[in-house]
């Protein structure tokens, strides 16, 4: 078992002095564009109990707003009400985010303080959107830095051909009457779908 620093840097070369030098305090014009072609993320957040988690989030790209460069604004949508995220913000006020867009392999990497806001004057920016959002997630920007796209190109994310047909799963309905072992009405893959559309 590896149960120290130097152990295991002892098993991994230095971090060539570019990867070292990549990461940012603040949002640059290629931080910004990224962003506002990304419709998906993943926040990742904690409590101070030590218990973690990972959330997707997604939107139209751009869905995530950049008033400044050291400021971020994640809309919360419609969800299953269980406010993981939102309650382990409150906890700690700590926040790691991963942009995705699809056909890029690359990724960006911000991690930062989160606070959960709601004034008017921050809501505002979703003035245009489809649905302006209770609160916002802001986060302020403490460390950013784009990641190299090996991870993305050894799983062939974006190609089509390796796309998995739905029907290799149960329905999301069927699974969760196994699992929680409260039955829903029967409802069809693609049912659930367009309710999930109304939803949006």
């Amino acid at each position: 078992m590896i149960e120290s620093k130097q152990a295991l840097r002892a098993l991994y070369p230095a971090a060539k002095e570019r990867s070292v030098r990549k990461q940012m305090a603040s949002l640059d014009r290629h931080c910004v564009r990224f962003i506002e072609l990304s419709p998906f993320l993943v926040l990742a957040s904690g409590n101070k109990e030590g218990l973690f988690d990972a959330s997707p989030r997604g939107g139209e790209p751009g869905f995530v707003k950049a008033p400044d460069k050291a400021t971020l604004l994640i809309p919360d949508a419609p969800g299953n009400n269980r406010l993981d995220t939102l309650e382990n913000i409150l906890s700690t006020g700590r926040i790691g985010l991963l942009f995705l867009i699809p056909g890029v392999d690359e990724t960006l990497r911000v991690n930062g303080r989160a606070r959960l806001a709601n004034e008017g004057s921050l809501l505002e920016h979703f003035r245009n959107e489809k649905r302006v959002p209770r609160i916002a997630i802001e986060v302020k920007v403490e460390d950013v830095y784009l990641h190299c796209a090996k991870a993305l190109m050894r799983s062939k994310l974006w190609d089509a051909s390796l796309q998995v047909k739905r029907s290799v799963l149960p329905t999301m309905g069927q699974m969760l009457n196994e699992q929680t072992g409260i039955q829903s009405l029967p409802e069809s893959q693609e049912q659930m779908v367009e309710r999930y559309k109304t939803e949006l």
